[in-house]
């Protein structure tokens, strides 16, 4: 079940990068990293649950906290850009 789900989390980041690389605004952009990091969250927190794993919970949390704080920065920055 940890495969499958992995491989579903991983079409879902490829379609990310897809959208990211596609545009065509800077806004589109943002969000698709956004994305990205959600589904990156998510894949370490499935590969996290397997028993032999040694990745830690906490590296969940330092990358979850790191995309709200560059998806932030970043929609600031497209706020006064506009203006």
């Amino acid at each position: 079940m940890n495969n499958a789900a992995l491989a579903i989390t991983c079409i879902a980041a490829l379609l990310f990068v897809a959208r990211m690389l596609r545009g065509p605004a800077l806004s589109d952009r943002v969000i698709s990293v956004d994305g990205l990091v959600s589904t990156i969250v998510i894949g370490v927190t499935i590969a996290s649950a397997r028993p032999d794993s040694g990745v830690v919970e906490s590296t969940v949390l330092i990358v979850a906290l790191g995309g709200f704080v560059g998806t932030a920065i970043l929609a600031r920055f497209i706020e006064r850009r506009g203006s």
